[in-house]
This record gives C-alpha cells, structure tokens and sequence, in this order.
C-alpha cells in the first residue's frame, strides 16, 4: 500500500465558492482507476500544539495499492487535467508519500 498526502495552502483572497469549487476538483481524483480510496479534509479543530501543524487549508489523502498504481495515478489524464485546471487557486503544495 501506499498512502499519498497531499497539504494545499490556497491563495488569499479566494470566495468561498472558489474554495468549494476546488474541493470539488480535489474530489476527482477519486475516478483515476487506480485509487483505491480518497479523504479531503481541512485542518481538525484539535486543540494547538507544538507538534501540530495546520497552515494549509485543504489536505488529501489518497490510497494506492502499489508504486505502480501511484505512478499510473500521476501521469493519469484526471490528475494532469486537475493539474492544470486548478494549480491558480493555490499558493504551495506539500506531499508526503508513504509504503
């Protein structure tokens, strides 16, 4: 297995609309056929600490079942299209890929 986690900092000034529309772009990426599953989420309200980071406004997680599959989901037409579509609505992107 392998999980990709994907933290999007959006820019400033964006409507609430624009934010919604991207969250629903961020959801297409559950059709590329090699992802087993997907979760969109903002930061949690836990309660601040050290150790806790939450300067990122949209996260994703997606579940593969191999480095092929994740291969195969960054070169998937869903993802390059989502790419280029919706890059403008953010500011940063962190990954963290892990098996």
């Amino acid at each position: 297995m392998l999980v990709h986690s994907v933290f999007f900092t959006l820019k400033d000034g964006l409507s609430e609309a624009e934010k919604a529309h991207f969250i629903e772009q961020v959801g297409t990426l559950g059709n590329i056929p090699t992802v087993d599953s997907i979760y969109i989420g903002t930061p949690a309200a836990t309660p601040d600490r050290p150790v806790i980071r939450k300067d990122y406004d949209v996260a994703l997680t997606v579940l593969l079942k191999s480095l092929d599959d994740h291969d195969v989901y960054q070169e998937h037409q869903i993802h390059l299209d989502f790419i280029k579509n919706n890059s403008k609505f953010w500011e940063s992107v962190i990954i963290f890929d892990a098996d």
